[in-house]
C-alpha cells in the first residue's frame, strides 16, 4: 500500500475522471421512477466519493430516448415498452444533469449514432425511425442499423444531437464505438445500391465507407459546436486502431480494427480536430497476448495526442488479473503508473460505473483514498476557446460567531466565456509559495460563492486563493486573502 500512497501524492490538477452509466444492459428495466432515481442517487453519491468528475449517461441506445423527445420515442430500456412514457413522469436526462451539477460533476449525454434496434427489441413504436424510414436502415446480425451511406441519416443524427444540446444543459455529448456494425461471419453489409448511386469516385468500398463516417463525424462536431460552443464532443472507439500487420504505424496487436473492420478512421478525426476528447476502450489487461494494455496505451499516447487522450478502463478486468511485476496485487497500480508516465494521457473513464460503485476488487475505495483523493479540473480544452473570466471580487473571510467562512462575489461577465460557473479554492500554509499549479493545495472545486474554513484557535496563518472557472473550466487569475485559523 505504501507504493500506492506515495504515487497518489502526484495528483493531477487537470484530469477527466469519468464513469459510464449504461441502460442498454437492462439494469433499470422494471424499476420504475422512484427506484431508478434512488439507484442513480446512490451511484452518483458513491462516484462523487470516488472522485469522479464526469458522468457519461446513455440516453439514446437504439434511436430512442431516455429524455423527452419530439423526434424519437421513449426507450424500452426505461419503461419496458418503446414509446411508453415513464410513470410517475420524469425526464431522466434533465434529472441527471441537475444531480450531477449539484455534486460538481459534468454530465455528458451518450448516444449510439447508427444503431436503430438491438437484438432483443421486438416491438417498435410507430414513430421509430425504422417504421418511418425503413429504406434508410439495413439488417445485420440481428441488429438494425441506420445506413451510414445515406446522407439523410447523417442529417437525422445531427438533428437529434442538436435537439439534445439546445434543450438540455449538458456539458458534453458522447459517442461510443458503434459505427459500421461489428463484423459477423458469413454476413455482408447490404450497401451495394448506395455505393452505385454515390461512390464519390472512390474505388475501394472500405475507403468509401470510411468516407461516409468521416463526413458524419465532421458534420456532427460542427453541429454541436454551432449550437453551443462549450459542449464537448467525445468519442470512445474500440481499443485497436490498426494492427501492425495492416499498417506500418499499427500497434503490435492482433484483434479487430477500427479502421478496417468498423470503418472508423479515428486518427483522422483526432488530427482534424473533429472531437474534443478521445476515449479508446483499452479494456484488456497488461500482458494480454492479442491486445496488451501496455502496448496499446503507449500506442495511443504516441499517435492520438492532438486531442485530450482519456483511457477507457475495464474495472472488473483490471482487478481480475495480477500485476505481472507484482503478483500479490491486481493491475490498478500498474495501470495508474502508466497513466502518470505518459503525458498525453489526460484521464480515465470507468467501464462501468456500477462496478466502481460496488467496489469490485477494492477499486472504488482505492480511487477515493489514493488516486482521486483530491478534486481535479477538467483537461485543458483551450483549443475550443481560450477566454477566461475576470478575478473573483470582494474576497473576504467573515466570522459568523462560531465559524470562519470565506466569501466572494462572482466576476462580472456577459457571455459564456467570461461567466463563472465554478470556483477553485486553494490553501497555503505560512511560508509556502502560492502556486496554483500545485493540485495538492486544492481545497475544493465548488459552485458556491463561499467556503467554510477549519477554524481552530486563531493562531495559524494561511493564505487562501480563489479562482473562477467558465464553462470550459478555463481558470481566471487568482485572488488571495490571508487569514488566521
Amino acid at each position: 500500500m505504501m507504493a500506492i500512497a506515495t504515487m497518489a501524492m502526484a495528483q493531477q490538477k487537470r484530469e477527466m475522471r469519468g464513469a459510464w452509466i449504461q441502460c442498454v444492459n437492462g439494469q433499470f428495466l422494471g424499476m420504475g421512477t422512484v427506484k431508478m432515481q434512488q439507484t442513480l442517487n446512490y451511484q452518483l453519491d458513491e462516484l462523487q466519493k470516488d472522485g469522479v468528475n464526469v458522468v457519461i449517461f446513455q440516453v439514446r441506445p437504439e434511436c430512442d430516448a431516455l429524455y423527452e423527445s419530439r423526434i424519437e420515442p421513449w426507450s424500452r430500456f426505461l419503461t419496458g415498452q418503446q414509446g411508453k412514457a415513464p410513470s410517475p413522469y420524469w425526464d431522466p436526462l434533465s434529472w441527471m444533469i441537475d444531480q450531477c451539477h449539484k455534486r460538481g460533476m459534468e454530465l455528458h449525454a451518450w448516444i449510439n449514432p447508427y444503431r436503430a434496434r438491438t437484438k432483443n427489441t421486438t416491438v417498435l413504436a410507430a414513430n421509430h425511425i425504422m417504421n418511418r424510414k425503413p429504406q434508410n436502415c439495413f439488417e445485420y446480425d440481428g441488429l438494425t442499423i441506420l445506413n451510414p451511406g445515406i446522407a439523410e441519416n447523417r442529417d437525422y443524427i445531427c438533428e437529434v444531437a442538436r435537439d439534445i444540446v439546445t434543450r438540455y444543459d449538458v456539458d458534453g455529448i458522447h459517442m461510443d464505438d458503434y459505427f459500421y456494425p461489428y463484423p459477423a461471419a458469413g454476413q455482408s453489409i447490404p450497401d451495394d445500391w448506395q455505393y452505385r448511386q454515390n461512390s464519390y469516385g472512390i474505388r475501394d468500398r472500405g475507403d468509401w465507407r470510411r468516407h461516409n463516417v468521416n463526413l458524419f463525424i465532421e458534420q456532427f462536431y460542427k453541429t454541436v459546436h454551432m449550437a453551443k460552443p462549450w459542449v464537448k464532443v467525445g468519442i470512445s472507439p474500440f481499443g485497436i486502431y490498426r494492427n501492425k500487420r495492416s499498417s506500418s504505424i499499427g500497434s503490435n496487436t492482433n484483434g479487430l480494427q477500427n479502421y478496417d473492420d468498423l470503418y472508423a478512421d479515428v486518427l483522422l478525426w483526432v488530427n482534424k480536430g473533429w472531437l474534443d476528447y478521445c476515449v479508446p476502450q483499452i479494456y484488456w489487461e497488461i500482458g494480454n497476448k492479442a491486445a496488451d494494455y501496455d502496448t496499446l496505451i503507449r500506442w495511443w499516447s504516441q499517435y492520438a495526442a492532438k486531442r485530450p487522450l482519456i483511457i477507457g478502463e475495464d474495472v472488473e478486468r483490471t482487478v481480475k488479473y495480477a500485476d505481472p511485476q507484482n503478483p500479490q496485487q491486481h493491475q490498478l497500480p500498474a495501470k495508474m503508473r502508466l497513466h502518470q508516465q505518459l503525458p498525453a494521457v489526460k484521464g480515465t473513464v470507468l467501464w462501468y460505473a456500477k462496478a466502481a460503485v460496488d467496489n469490485v476488487g477494492n477499486y472504488g475505495m482505492t480511487l477515493r483514498n489514493y488516486y482521486w483523493r483530491k478534486p481535479a479540473l477538467q483537461p485543458d480544452m483551450s483549443f475550443i476557446d481560450k477566454k477566461t473570466t475576470r478575478k473573483v471580487r470582494h474576497l473576504k473571510p467573515v466570522w459568523t460567531g462560531k465559524d470562519y467562512v470565506l466569501f466572494w462575489t462572482a466576476p462580472k461577465g456577459k457571455n459564456w466565456q467570461n461567466t463563472a460557473t465554478r470556483y477553485v479554492v486553494y490553501r497555503f500554509a505560512k511560508g509556502e509559495k502560492v502556486n496554483t499549479d500545485d493540485a495538492s493545495k486544492i481545497v475544493t472545486i465548488t459552485t458556491n460563492n463561499f467556503c467554510l474554513l477549519p477554524y481552530k484557535n486563531g493562531m495559524q496563518k494561511y493564505t487562501y486563493v480563489v479562482t473562477a472557472l467558465n464553462r470550459l473550466q478555463n481558470e481566471s487569475k487568482p485572488r488571495k486573502k490571508t487569514v488566521k485559523l
